[in-house]
């Protein structure tokens, strides 16, 4: 017979895996409260480095059924999703994501389904870098100055310089100016 279960996942403490629970029972699942794993864990994180999801992956049997409600549930990286959902399927476990019409996943038509989607946020992703590789590109050609401003202004990384070749060390100039001593070799070059 076989069992269903939940994975809802939230990523800061403030937030409440309720929606998530709600949305499934809506959705026409009856989920078992021992039965529902509900985490506060960023997406970013891999699934592996989950206590919630490894104690999941313990008890799920073949045959069981997995409950999510969004791809992004099971995390951010399209690889490490992609592989938690073939051992999944490898374990005999059905995946089921709502936000994709509560498709299998692990069916051939939820397979292809995952792998789209995935395509398509890669593609996000890497149209994201090159805007911003575009546009740090254009800034340099402006003349702006990028990154953070630096601790020291013009005429203390002339003392540091100076104070440099009477003699003085590094760290001492950093304790002086209560920066690090990075930052004091940078103001040398």
């Amino acid at each position: 017979m076989s069992r269903t279960f939940a994975y809802v996942r939230v990523s800061t403490a403030g937030q409440t895996p309720e929606n998530q629970i709600q949305e499934i029972e809506a959705a026409g699942f009856h989920v078992e409260p021992h039965r529902v794993v509900a985490e506060t864990v960023s997406g970013s994180t891999a699934i592996a480095q989950r206590p919630g999801f490894a104690k999941l992956l313990d008890r799920l049997e073949p045959g069981d059924v997995l409950i999510v409600t969004k791809l992004d549930r099971l995390g951010r990286d399209a690889m490490d999703v992609s592989s938690t959902v073939k051992k999944l399927a490898s374990l005999g476990v059905r995946v089921h994501c709502l936000a994709l019409g509560g498709v299998d996943l692990t069916s051939s038509a939820g397979t292809m389904t995952m792998h789209v989607l995935n395509a398509v946020a890669q593609f996000e992703r890497d149209l994201l870098i090159e805007r911003t590789q575009a546009g740090l590109a254009r800034a340099r050609a402006e003349g702006k100055a990028l990154g953070r401003p630096s601790r020291l202004n013009a005429q203390q990384k002339h003392a540091v310089r100076q104070a440099l070749q009477a003699g003085a060390t590094v760290a001492g100039l950093a304790r002086q100016y209560g920066v690090s001593r990075q930052t004091i070799m940078r103001a040398r070059q």
